[in-house]
């Protein structure tokens, strides 16, 4: 399995790496189940959850959760260094391998271009999707008030991300391609995954769950 490093140099240096091996491009099957996956801190305990989901039918198909020490300090930027071995783990032990991923945090749509999505997605070498619910870097002008409605997320003359309203009248989520998948196509299967609530199901379930567990550990 890939070795996550302990200490910020070694961190810094293999982000560079992985930088220039993330790929934008097409998926190159239509998926037939999505993960979402998300991680809560309990004091020095990462508790990371995979939630596999049928596509685009959106039916649960069931969950891996993973506890354990945290081994990387908390440093800005290299939040993928923090949960991203937790991460990992859990969605290995998923009974299916999932055909795209869904990650709380950003994909291209980072400083370097390597969002915890993109990051997850050339270790584990499938196509994933940043979804985040705010803008870490670039600019934009808000989109519509209606659900579906869209605009640009700019970074330095580029298109990093689509600014999504995902229900009507809510603060819109930031989408950005991880790894493996086109924006585009990253934009439409946000768009399948949502169902009564602001961020899309797979994912929201991930959220859910690790932050009830963290709370569970916290008061045990």
């Amino acid at each position: 399995m890939f070795q996550f490093p302990t200490d910020i140099q070694k961190a810094r240096e293999l982000q560079e790496t992985l930088r220039k091996q993330v790929q934008i491009a097409p998926l190159s099957r239509r998926p037939e189940n999505i993960a979402g996956a998300d991680a809560a801190f309990s004091e020095e305990r990462v508790i990371a959850v995979a939630s596999l989901f049928s596509y685009p039918a959106l039916i649960p198909i069931h969950d891996e959760i993973v506890i354990e020490k945290v081994t990387f300090p908390y440093v800005p930027g290299f939040l993928s260094f923090r949960e991203g071995p937790a991460i990992v783990k859990a969605i290995h032990r998923l009974r299916i391998r999932p055909d795209v991923i869904i990650f709380d945090g950003q994909g291209v749509a980072h400083p370097i271009g390597l969002g915890i999505a993109s990051h997850m997605g050339v270790v584990l070498n499938i196509p994933t999707i940043g979804c985040a619910k705010s803008k870490l870097i670039g600019h934009y002008r808000e989109p519509g008030m209606k659900k579906g409605s869209r605009t640009d997320l700019v970074y330095r003359g580029k298109k990093v991300g689509t600014v999504l309203r995902s229900r009507d009248n809510v603060k819109p989520i930031f989408v950005s391609p991880g790894h493996l998948i086109t924006l585009d196509e990253a934009v439409e299967i946000v768009l399948n995954c949502l169902g009564r609530f602001r961020i899309p199901e797979p994912l929201r379930r991930a959220d859910s769950l690790s932050k009830k567990i963290a709370r569970d550990l916290m008061s045990t």
